[in-house]
């Protein structure tokens, strides 16, 4: 897809985005006009819905089309929405059937949590419901500490992010809990957002609206804590977050007539709900008829395994080419040919050393 130009609409704070190229060496990952701290949006559409977020972007999930966008790169406190993160990174590493028995550090999490006691009671897949559904920051701690512990889980994470090119994404904790250097963006949580819908049982954990969840002495409900599951035609998630630092943050994806529109709002300092409802309205409105104002990119390649070390051949020359195939006429060799040849070499040979000695003695005769 072309990189966008700037057009600047005097006075309005406004750009609209027309089709260009850019220098991809310098512009902002995902087309030039992302780089823009105001609103972005297509010139051949109506304006979206007036947002109190300082930040947020609507995309198409199929194509990965920005339909329109505020301060898409810039740096936020995350608060949960980095669960998603959490989420991406770790269910292709722990067995969802594994026990976890939680630390008295895990459960012992400060803001939203499940209510988990250190006891081994709770399978993977328990926790990643309490996650992604009740947000618990509790759930979040065991997670890490089931994939190895704290430290290898953030780098895990941060590895995650910079493969999905999430450039503006630092994780420092596994359940975004505020903590200094930790940051995401509107386009990088939209990345991340689109890469766990890919995913299958991501999907799964952030649609689940209730599930039974277990307790030492009685299991208990949870419910999911996107409210437009109940309220919002299509939902199918993603993650809500707050922290007194942060204010609002939300990712949500509906989908409707097959096509998926994902909505990041961040830094919201009120109620948003009623604005992510229009904004989804207006990016279904949109898809197909705009021209895209940028593009969500792929994740970056795999890594190609490492060479193997050269392997000597028969001959000991290293790297050196395998030995030739017997040709045809080799090949067909019957077993009585292979024997009369063999005769044949091995008389040879005996004749040659009795005339060798022959000679031998001949020599000594004349010296004496």
């Amino acid at each position: 897809m072309p990189v966008t130009a700037l057009i600047a609409a005097v006075g309005l704070g406004v750009i609209l985005a027309g089709p260009a190229q850019a220098d991809p060496t310098t512009s902002p990952v995902g087309g030039e006009a992302l780089g823009a701290k105001g609103l972005v949006r297509p010139g051949d559409f109506k304006a979206p819905p007036k947002s109190k977020a300082t930040a947020f972007l609507i995309a198409d999930q199929e194509t990965g089309h920005v339909l329109a966008a505020r301060d898409a790169h810039g740096r936020y406190l995350p608060a949960s929405t980095l669960k998603m993160l959490t989420a991406l990174t770790l269910i292709p590493k722990l067995d969802k059937d594994l026990k976890v028995k939680p630390s008295r550090n895990a459960v012992n999490q400060e803001g939203s949590a499940v209510g988990l006691q250190p006891k081994p009671i709770y399978e993977v897949e328990d926790l990643f419901r309490a996650l992604m559904m009740s947000s618990g920051n509790d759930a979040a701690m065991a997670l890490a500490e089931a994939n190895g512990g704290l430290a290898k889980t953030m780098a895990d994470m941060n590895a995650e992010a910079k493969r999905l090119q999430a450039n503006d994404t630092v994780a420092k904790t596994p359940s975004g809990l505020d903590k200094p250097g930790q940051s995401s963006s509107a386009y990088d949580l939209a990345l991340i957002a689109r890469a766990g819908l890919a995913n299958a049982d991501f999907r799964r954990y952030i649609s689940t609206k209730t599930a039974t969840f277990p307790a030492p002495k009685k299991p208990y409900q949870i419910s999911n804590h996107n409210k437009l599951l109940w309220r919002y035609k299509g939902m199918v998630g993603v993650k809500n977050g707050w922290t007194s630092k942060a204010h609002g943050s939300f990712v949500g994806a509906a989908t409707r007539q097959g096509h998926t529109i994902i909505v990041v709002v961040m830094r919201h300092k009120g109620y948003f709900w009623d604005e992510v409802t229009e904004l989804l309205d207006w990016g279904f409105a949109a898809r197909g008829k705009v021209t895209p104002v940028g593009q969500l990119v792929e994740p970056l390649p795999d890594e190609p395994p490492a060479q193997a070390a050269p392997v000597a051949t028969a001959t000991g020359t290293p790297g050196a080419a395998p030995p030739p195939l017997l040709d045809n006429a080799a090949a067909k060799q019957t077993g009585t040919t292979r024997t009369v040849g063999s005769l044949v070499i091995g008389g040879g040979l005996l004749f040659g050393v009795l005339w060798l000695g022959y000679g031998i003695r001949r020599r000594r005769r004349s010296r004496l």
